[in-house]
């Protein structure tokens, strides 16, 4: 009985298992499906998922709060509630990504401009950031991850690399499974065995009355 109580907790714990890493697996086709379709749709963008872009560090200009190979992510947000200080991640004259922080709000011709600087550079950025060269405001960071992730820089690669895990979680379930099955159906077996044995001990009980 003990063992039986033993093994239903054990699949139990298996099931649950199995069931977080089928959701893992749907959130990661859904985040590269993301990816791939933004990618392809807007070439001119970052692609976001749910509000949010990772990005690589690629240059020391914000260190000694941000440094190079850093993987960092911005959220995208109505530019009009950007303010100094803020960090904010934008595309500059050569549609490069930069990630720099605000030091002055300006306003020409009625429209709304950014001064930006980054924390380790002399001097600040040579021309006004407009308003919709904003890619998002930073949120968050992890640290040197970029480093390990530098084919991730273009979204094709980050949409491959979650589809790798995908394929080699699937795997290790599909493993996993097979596993179970041959390990359940020796034990079954091993059961019956006991079973068919013990209904032959108590068979011979009963020719002895």
């Amino acid at each position: 009985m003990r063992r039986k109580e033993e093994k239903q907790k054990t699949s139990g714990i298996w099931k649950v298992i199995k069931i977080l890493l089928l959701v893992i697996g749907i959130l990661v086709v859904l985040v590269a499906g993301t990816i791939l379709y933004k990618a392809n749709r807007y070439p001119d963008k970052v692609p976001d998922v749910f509000g949010y872009k990772p990005m690589i560090v690629l240059s020391g200009s914000m260190e000694t709060y941000i440094y190079t190979g850093d993987l960092v992510f911005v959220k995208m947000v109505d530019t009009d509630t950007l303010k100094v200080n803020d960090i904010i991640a934008f595309r500059n004259e050569t549609n490069t990504v930069t990630t720099h922080r605000i030091i002055e709000i300006v306003m020409e011709n009625g429209e709304r401009f950014f001064r930006t600087k980054g924390d380790n550079n002399n001097v600040e950025d040579a021309n006004l950031v407009p308003m919709s060269a904003v890619e998002g405001v930073y949120v968050g960071k992890i640290s040197g991850l970029g480093n390990y992730l530098t084919f991730v820089g273009q979204p094709i690669g980050l949409a491959v690399l979650l589809l790798i895990i995908l394929v080699v979680g699937l795997g290790w379930l599909y493993i996993i499974n097979r596993m179970d099955e041959k390990k359940y159906s020796k034990e079954h077996e091993q059961e019956m065995k006991e079973f068919e044995e013990f209904k032959r001990r108590k068979q011979e009980e009963q020719d002895k009355k």
